[in-house]
C-alpha cells in the first residue's frame, strides 16, 4: 500500500497556516525580550559603539617615531634617495651631525653635512654634500678611499700613522690652505680611537686626477690615496669652499664594528627640535 501524501493544495495551506501563526507569536515573544536586562545591555552597547564611530582616534607618537619621522621628512625634501644616498646611511650621518651640534663642535652659520659611504665601491658615486637648511643636494660625486684600504671597495679601516687605510667615523672640517696636493682642506677625526689620529696623519681633503671617470674605464676602479678622501679635479675646490670651516662629515662603513658617542640617539632627539624650528627641518 501507498502512504497517503498531502496534495499540492494542502500543502500551500498548511504554509500560509504557519506564516499567519508566525506573524502573531513573533511580536509578543519580541516585546517579552525587550523588557529583560540583556536586551537593555545590547541596546547600550549598540548606541554606544555609533558613537564611538564618530570619534576619530587619538593617535599618539613616541619621542622615537616622531624623530624617525622628522629624519625621513628631510631625507625625502633633499632628494636624498634620488641622488643614491640610502637612508640608513643617513641617519646615521644625521644623528651625529646633531650630537656634534648639540655638543658645540659644528659652525652655527653653516647647516652643511658631508656623507660618504664606503658600502659602494669606488666605481660609483658615493660622496653627498647636503645643504640641510636649503634641503638640497648639492654634490653628488667620485670619491677615492686609502690605498690599504682595498682595491675597489674599501674593507680595512685604520686609525694608524703610516697605515695609507681611510679612517671612518665623523670629523669636523677645519681650515684651508695649499699644500702639495694644491687647495686641501684639514679634517679632525672626532673619534677617539677610530679617526683622532687624522690631523697627525695629514688625512685632508684634496684634489687627485686619479678620481675621475677616464681613471675607472682604464683601470676598472679610481686610483687611492694614502688614507684622504680624495676628490676629482673639477670638482674639489668648489667642494672644499662649501664645506670648509666647521661642518661635518661623516664615512660609514656598514659591519665594519664601528660605534661613536655621536650616535646616541637621545642627544639627537633633543637636538632635532630647536634646530628643526631654527634652520626649517621639520
Amino acid at each position: 500500500m501507498h502512504s497517503h501524501q498531502p496534495s499540492i493544495v494542502q500543502r500551500k495551506r498548511q504554509g500560509l497556516r504557519r506564516q499567519r501563526m508566525a506573524r502573531r507569536v513573533l511580536p509578543f515573544l519580541a516585546s517579552l525580550f525587550l523588557a529583560t536586562p540583556m536586551a537593555g545591555n545590547i541596546q547600550q552597547s549598540v548606541a554606544g559603539s555609533s558613537r564611538n564611530e564618530l570619534r576619530m582616534p587619538k593617535i599618539e607618537f613616541s619621542p622615537k617615531a616622531q624623530f624617525d619621522q622628522e629624519l625621513r621628512t628631510t631625507y625625502n625634501a633633499l632628494g636624498a634617495e634620488q641622488e643614491g644616498l640610502r637612508f640608513e646611511t643617513f641617519a646615521k650621518a644625521m644623528t651625529g651631525y646633531l650630537n656634534l651640534r648639540q655638543a658645540g663642535k659644528l659652525a652655527e652659520d653653516k647647516q652643511v653635512l658631508t656623507v660618504i659611504d664606503f658600502d659602494l665601491p669606488s666605481t660609483e658615486k658615493r660622496l653627498w654634500v647636503l645643504d640641510l637648511g636649503k634641503k638640497e643636494v648639492l654634490f653628488h660625486t667620485l670619491v677615492a678611499h686609502g690605498h690599504n684600504s682595498g682595491e675597489n671597495e674599501a674593507s680595512s679601516f685604520s686609525n694608524t700613522d703610516q697605515s695609507n687605510m681611510s679612517s671612518l667615523g665623523f670629523y669636523v672640517t677645519g681650515s684651508e690652505y695649499e699644500g702639495k696636493h694644491g687647495h686641501s682642506l684639514r679634517l679632525e677625526g672626532m673619534d677617539e680611537g677610530v679617526n683622532s689620529n687624522a690631523a697627525a696623519r695629514s688625512i685632508v681633503m684634496h684634489g687627485a686626477d686619479y678620481v675621475s671617470e677616464d681613471f675607472i674605464k682604464q683601470n676598472g676602479r679610481l686610483g687611492r690615496s694614502l688614507g684622504c678622501p680624495a676628490l676629482p679635479m673639477d670638482q674639489y675646490s668648489q667642494i672644499i669652499d662649501v664645506v670648509n670651516g666647521g661642518t661635518c662629515l661623516f664615512l660609514n662603513k656598514s659591519d665594519a664594528g664601528y660605534s661613536s658617542q655621536f650616535l646616541n640617539q637621545q642627544v639627537a632627539m633633543a637636538a632635532m627640535a630647536p634646530h628643526a624650528t631654527a634652520h626649517g627641518i621639520s
